[in-house]
């Protein structure tokens, strides 16, 4: 077993994590670590608490009545549930593509330039260099840039969803959270956007959360897998993919990635 010598200072980190919906707990004492620059994947079946957490790194769980985040989360050393946060400025930061598409129903050019301007992003010229950058980013320039006034809604959904991941990367983000990006998609569009994450390795830290194993063992550098236990979600074992995948210490996380279980 090859060992990972290399010693990073983790980007994010969670201790003794817990959420809660009103009366059930969603998630127990997650204690987890992700260094920067690298690919996570959070994997385990339905149910289990992958999407919960990461709404929990960017404060989306504030949008949810009787939803309580107890414990502690840091993304560098911001304390994200400090109570005084700026929460816009925390998911410029780290920012959130969902499983579904979801393009705002305008133009292409107005899905980029209203999250800029949103943000305080007006001169022109910076915002037309955005717009294109980002979409060159996703590979999406060369494809709509002679309809980048056209509805977005008329995009494949490949393509929807590579808008989505411009959005988030044209206000700057260090972190992406992806929630299945693939899992709507068809083969072919879902290769495309799995290539593109991979190339963004390094430029940003990425959190997938994929039921594809398959797609996790291509993509990511590291893996955690999450169970429910006692009608909890927790946090079973994590570690490199080569760890996970091939030298699990857990017997869910051997009985998960064999098939046994799950």
């Amino acid at each position: 077993m090859k060992i990972d010598t290399t010693i990073t200072e983790p980007l994010i980190q969670t201790e003794n994590l817990i959420l809660q919906y009103g009366q059930k707990t969603a998630l127990k004492n997650v204690t987890l670590s992700i260094e920067a620059g690298k690919i996570m994947a959070l994997v385990g079946p339905s149910g289990c608490g992958k999407t919960s957490f990461l709404s929990c790194l960017n404060r989306m769980t504030d949008l949810i009545p009787n939803c309580r985040v107890k414990g502690r989360i840091r993304v560098g050393t911001l304390e994200v549930l400090d109570t005084k946060i700026n929460t816009i400025a925390l998911r410029r930061r780290v920012g959130m593509i969902f499983q579904k598409p979801n393009p705002f129903p305008f133009s292409i050019w107005k899905n980029l330039e209203l999250p800029l301007i949103e943000h305080g992003i007006h001169n022109r010229k910076q915002i037309n260099t955005i717009v294109e950058t980002t979409l060159s980013d996703v590979g999406l320039w060369d494809e709509v840039k002679d309809r980048l006034h056209t509805s977005a809604l008329a995009l494949s959904g490949g393509q929807q969803q590579r808008l989505c991941i411009a959005r988030a990367l044209s206000l700057q983000p260090q972190i992406l959270l992806l929630d299945e990006p693939c899992s709507a998609l068809d083969p072919i569009s879902s290769g495309v956007v799995e290539d593109l994450i991979v190339s963004l390795r390094k430029r940003y830290t990425l959190l997938i959360v994929t039921h594809n194993l398959a797609q996790a063992k291509r993509i990511a550098d590291k893996a955690a897998l999450f169970w429910v236990q006692d009608n909890v979600g927790q946090l079973i074992e994590s570690g490199t993919v080569e760890q996970i995948f091939q030298h699990p210490q857990h017997p869910l996380t051997k009985a998960y990635i064999t098939g046994a279980r799950g």
